[in-house]
């Protein structure tokens, strides 16, 4: 059984684990655009519940998870970091008023979250974060029937996430071609990881602090975003946070204007607020549908089509051919 605490503790340890890897998550970052970001995304998001915590002395794991989730929520950034936020929302719903959860509650929490994400996402797609999730869950509730302890099912869903993030080249063709696995399928399994080391009585993952940039050769050139060449449809990805107001329509509504002008749509909303992300042309159009909900908070418009001619750029200048033997 695991309580508030250890949650929370596990928590930070995920984050602080996907903030020492995000460069490497970026490098794989080409689907659904090759902007290069997945992985400064998905830390930006979970550190935003670090923050939250960092005041929690309670020992309610349920507190743990929905202080986790309201603030991932708002923090979310990008089409991963959105998804990610709606992986752990399942945590806030599934474990909501329970002081010490085990590995049953944990899996069927999991399933709400992935649940959440799928029916979010504008197109689901196999091969990506949201099948290592799925794939997860399924193993750690059939692991569950068996054995309810946290460290046996949490160890169950890691391993399982670990095969689900081997065959995403083969469901997506779009990786295979690339040769490289998901990136938000890996950025979750190394969150999953450093959680299930807390889990079994393992140490925080310590912060790396801000290191030198490695000079790129033939063996360590993973910047596959650098040297994939894909036509980017919609050139802004678009975000914010809407706080809504009193008499605000059905958000569903939103999402589909949004689609009409947009792709990888994800539209998410609380008690009090709306996080939105489209790909879009027209982000002017977003925002200002956006308006008649309520009021924006936090908006954020980058070019994806620049993001992919910087990281080109970055390869290029960066790569440095094998001598000859």
């Amino acid at each position: 059984m695991i309580n508030g605490q250890i949650l929370k503790q596990a928590v930070i340890s995920g984050a602080n684990n996907i903030s020492n890897q995000k460069n490497s998550i970026n490098d794989l970052n080409i689907f659904p655009v090759p902007d290069g970001d997945t992985g400064t995304n998905m830390s930006m998001t979970v550190n935003a519940a670090v923050a939250a915590l960092e005041d929690f002395d309670g020992s309610c794991a349920g507190d743990a998870a929905g202080i986790t989730a309201s603030a991932m929520l708002r923090g979310a950034r990008g089409n991963s970091g959105v998804i990610t936020s709606l992986i752990f929302r399942g945590f806030a719903q599934g474990l909501k008023d329970i002081e010490e959860v085990d590995g049953k509650n944990l899996a069927a929490a999991l399933g709400i979250g992935v649940d959440a994400a799928y029916k979010a996402v504008m197109k689901p797609t196999e091969g990506t974060i949201l099948t290592v999730a799925r794939m997860a869950y399924e193993a750690g509730i059939e692991a569950a029937k068996y054995d309810r302890d946290v460290v046996s099912v949490w160890q169950t869903i890691v391993d399982k996430a670990n095969e689900a993030l081997a065959i995403t080249p083969q469901l997506l063709p779009v990786l295979k071609k690339a040769g490289v696995v998901d990136a938000g399928g890996k950025g979750l399994l190394i969150i999953f990881e450093a959680m299930r080391d807390v889990f079994k009585g393992g140490e925080i993952v310590k912060a790396d602090a801000p290191a030198q940039k490695q000079q790129v050769t033939v063996d360590t050139f993973a910047a596959t975003v650098g040297q994939y060449d894909c036509e980017i449809h919609f050139t802004y990805c678009t975000e914010m946070i809407i706080t809504k107001k009193a008499d605000a329509d059905d958000s569903s509504k939103l999402r589909a204007y949004l689609e009409t002008i947009g792709d990888c749509v994800v539209v998410v909303e609380d008690d009090e607020i709306i996080k939105v992300h489209v790909h879009t042309n027209d982000p002017g159009k977003a925002i200002q549908k956006g308006l008649e909900f309520g009021y924006i908070n936090l908006p954020k418009i980058e070019n994806m089509k620049l993001q992919h001619k910087a990281r080109q750029k970055e390869a290029k200048q960066e790569f440095v051919p094998a001598k000859p033997e």
